[in-house]
């Protein structure tokens, strides 16, 4: 019994380590299809294992492009009050008024993944 017990939390802690270790190659492009218009900001968001590349970003109000690169790991950011959401590497465009919004990872990426957390301040 030990055995089977020992062996199961030896799977489960590889699987939430490879959660972290894979990587996508397969480069930039939107969730639903779309590619970025061009016009507006662009926020380029790098991510590795549990942290974001800044603390803050900051852009102007209007259009705003957020790009994400795993750089270490795998993760997904979702941006609390927008309709920004990526699941892996990729890009998004929203319209956003003047606020703070919380940055996270969506993707459950290990040990670290609660400390995942940016501010995006649109002024």
């Amino acid at each position: 019994m030990k055995k089977i017990l020992f062996g199961m939390m030896t799977l489960s802690l590889a699987l939430v380590l490879a959660a972290c270790g894979g990587s996508d190659d397969e480069g930039s492009s939107n969730n639903d299809g779309e590619t970025a218009s061009g016009d507006g900001e662009t926020v380029d968001v790098t991510a590795s294992n549990w942290q974001f590349d800044q603390e803050e970003y900051t852009v102007p109000a209007g259009e705003v492009t957020v790009n994400l690169t795993n750089e270490e790991g795998f993760h997904g950011i979702e941006i609390e009050g927008t309709d920004i959401a990526l699941d892996e590497e990729g890009s998004a465009t929203a319209t956003l008024e003047a606020g703070e919004y919380t940055i996270r990872c969506s993707v459950m990426c290990g040990a670290g993944h609660d400390d995942m957390v940016a501010t995006l301040i649109v002024e």
